[in-house]
């Protein structure tokens, strides 16, 4: 994996070598996590790890650009140039930056930004829902990657009525052409008598396409409506479709310590 950044990726350094950085306490505010007396503060409470081990002296320096800090077990991002956005993809609109074929596509959203922000995975253009923008290549490798298998819950509008057999099926596998396939969870929202409409929740680390309407198809409950909520620890929450907005510092620290985690740093 690349280095062009430190969202995921870095080269632990041991205090010696760390002599010529800069005082983690001045990091830490340079980085938004806290004035640099309430960093010293952290940092004496051992509430803070350097490359995963604790750090408690205040006098010791890091490289910004190669150390990785936690505070509270949640991952810190060094690198202020990088930006990290939330979008309620609409239907219609296709998961890239420059359609062939002139379809909308995500320049509508990502040309208000001064930053180059690319999409980290892919919704189809009759899905709406969760997708994150971001100029952080190696956080968006990870994420998008299948064979991290980070979760993704979206909420399915099918055809007819879903049983309990149905959910269990989904859970204990079916069998599609391009090979088996589980979810992770998976509940009945909605059920109504009759042959109209119901609403399943599933849960799956898959990033195999358009998987959630095969599946439905194959257990003979077409998608009618199809919205991503969720996306590894963040979730769509009131966010209207079409609108973006930035990540929270809070909503960073738990995507940056997933991505963290996911590749055993």
């Amino acid at each position: 994996m690349t280095n062009d950044n430190q969202g995921i990726q870095g080269t632990p350094t041991n205090p010696e070598a760390a002599a010529d950085g800069v005082r983690l306490q001045k990091v830490m505010a340079s980085a938004g996590v806290a004035s640099r007396r309430v960093s010293e503060e952290m940092i004496a409470a051992g509430r803070v790890r350097v490359n995963g081990k604790v750090v408690t002296e205040l006098g010791r320096r890091i490289h910004p650009d190669s150390d990785l800090i936690m505070v509270d077990n949640v991952a810190v991002q060094l690198d202020t140039s990088r930006r990290y956005v939330m979008l309620n993809k609409p239907v219609g609109v296709v998961s890239s930056m420059q359609d062939e074929s002139g379809r909308p596509d995500l320049r509508e959203f990502t040309d208000q930004f001064e930053e180059r922000l690319f999409n980290v995975g892919r919704l189809d253009a009759m899905t709406s829902g969760l997708l994150i923008l971001t100029n952080d290549g190696d956080l968006a490798h990870v994420l998008a990657h299948p064979s991290f298998g980070v979760l993704k819950t979206y909420i399915a509008k099918v055809e007819g009525r879903v049983s309990a057999q149905t959910i269990q099926l989904l859970q204990s596998g079916i069998e599609l052409d391009d090979g088996p396939i589980s979810a992770d969870k998976a509940r009945i929202l909605a059920s109504p008598p009759g042959d109209g409409f119901s609403l399943v929740e599933l849960t799956l680390h898959s990033g195999r396409n358009r998987i959630v309407r095969r599946m439905m198809e194959a257990v003979g409950h077409p998608v009618v409506d199809l919205v991503r909520r969720q996306f590894g620890p963040l979730h769509l929450g009131t966010l209207r479709v079409g609108d973006v907005r930035d990540l929270t510092k809070a909503e960073l620290g738990q995507l940056l310590t997933v991505s963290r985690a996911e590749t055993k740093i």
